[in-house]
């Protein structure tokens, strides 16, 4: 039996996994990264680093990405739900400005694959969340730049349900039509 189940977007390379989860009455226990599982499903990716966010609800992180040094993300969360955004920034891609999102959360156990040439945001569903990711470069401030999250041509689904608490970083993010973008 395949220890985890892939569904594919509509973004081209940004997945949606599934682990298997073993529970009983004392918990559970889901293997939540493995080289051998990752490379079976395509991911030959090396990871460098891995991240953890605390946030409260409605905060609203991203979008990031990385020109130089770019980096794939592998993402889930431990406790609390998510809303997790993908925007494809590669020119050449069939659905380049298009968005992908789906949600995470510590119950349903689902991760996100999002592969260099992406763009990554999320927003908080729950009180607070836990959002564990691994990256396949080291972040790199100097490299790291911002598409406006509400950017009208974008027009993302945010699924807001009061106004987000953004960073002064993210609120000053450019315009997708004025961003550097992935050839």
């Amino acid at each position: 039996m395949n220890p985890i189940t892939v569904t594919k977007t509509s973004l081209d390379g940004v997945l949606i996994l599934e682990p298997r989860v073993f529970g009983d009455e004392r918990g559970f226990f889901l293997e939540s990264y493995s080289a051998r599982t990752m490379s079976a499903i395509g991911i030959k990716d090396q990871f460098v680093q891995d991240n953890h966010s605390y946030s409260q609800q409605n905060v609203l992180r991203g979008l990031h990405y990385q020109l130089k040094h770019p980096q794939g993300k592998l993402v889930r969360v431990a406790l609390g739900e998510i809303l997790d955004v993908a925007v494809d920034i590669r020119r050449s891609s069939p659905t380049f400005g298009k968005f992908a999102s789906v949600r995470l959360s510590g119950d349903n156990k689902r991760m996100a694959w999002i592969p260099p040439g992406f763009a990554h945001g999320f927003r908080v569903l729950s009180s607070n969340a836990h959002v564990l990711y691994k990256t396949t470069d080291f972040y790199f401030p100097e490299f790291e730049h911002t598409i406006l999250w509400n950017d009208p041509e974008l027009n993302i689904d945010w699924q807001l349900d009061a106004e987000p608490l953004i960073s002064m970083k993210d609120r000053a993010g450019s315009l997708f039509r004025n961003a550097e973008l992935f050839p």
